[in-house]
């Protein structure tokens, strides 16, 4: 499977556990079973610093009481460059996003964008795929790293991107300027007001995916799509009329 093993999982040095609520979803929603999150990043290279981002991330979500996967681009083929999109790490790019409840995306910024890296695993998550969402109902957190000053082209990219497969995108975002020099040489983060931020992140990640699990199947039911199904709704079922008549009226 393309997936990254995540080395040090628990190795936080950076977070000073004094101001770190541990579980802070608990006041949201059951945490069992753990918020599942995948994340995504946007370069090949030896040491990219989207994926080191990533991995930062997600040792900060497991603290905060997530399970995790990282997906492992360097095989994945452009969109139909294989007939169908019939090819191994497609097939699991999706089995990935369906496992999901939420996503984390990192871009590199490319002359002004975001890499082909990233659009090519946002282009193989189709809408729908065979009656089921591989993106529609979940929560996404965006980020992006630059060679020089901050920038916001890349997560304003990402956003846009995430409102078009119809996901919940956070408020919150992170933005690494001049990525280089955030990281030692083994790989790690070193203490920034960066990393704070990524911290941030993750903790209104964590909150916003366990607040929205309830309401998830919910939230992706649409008129449109029932129409087209030929599924009519059940007035036994609809309680939304007593949302919207009057306390007095006669019904």
């Amino acid at each position: 499977m393309p997936l990254r093993t995540l080395a040090d999982p628990t190795d936080l040095p950076n977070l000073d556990r004094t101001y770190a609520i541990e579980r802070p979803a608990l006041a949201f929603g059951a945490g069992h079973p753990p918020p599942r999150i995948l994340l995504l990043y946007g370069s090949l290279r030896e040491r990219s610093f989207s994926r080191l981002c990533v991995e930062e991330a997600a040792r900060l979500l497991q603290f905060f009481g997530a399970e995790t996967r990282i997906f492992d681009p360097s095989t994945l083929p452009l969109p139909d460059q294989i007939a169908g999109d019939d090819h191994d790490a497609v097939h699991e790019l999706r089995e990935h996003s369906m496992w999901s409840e939420g996503h984390v995306w990192c871009s590199p910024e490319r002359h002004g964008q975001i890499t082909g890296v990233m659009k090519t695993q946002i282009d193989h998550l189709p809408l729908s795929m065979g009656g089921m969402r591989p993106t529609q109902g979940r929560t996404l957190a965006v980020m992006q790293v630059s060679a020089g000053s901050q920038s916001f082209n890349s997560v304003n990219t990402l956003r846009l991107l995430g409102r078009w497969m119809r996901m919940f995108t956070i408020p919150n975002q992170s933005s690494v300027a001049m990525a280089y020099k955030e990281f030692d040489e083994a790989g790690r983060m070193t203490p920034s007001s960066y990393y704070d931020r990524i911290v941030d992140v993750m903790e209104e990640l964590v909150r916003i995916t366990v607040l929205m699990r309830p309401h998830a199947v919910q939230l992706v039911d649409r008129y449109s799509e029932r129409k087209q199904a030929g599924l009519p709704v059940d007035p036994a079922t609809d309680h939304s009329a007593v949302a919207i008549t009057p306390q007095n009226a006669v019904v």
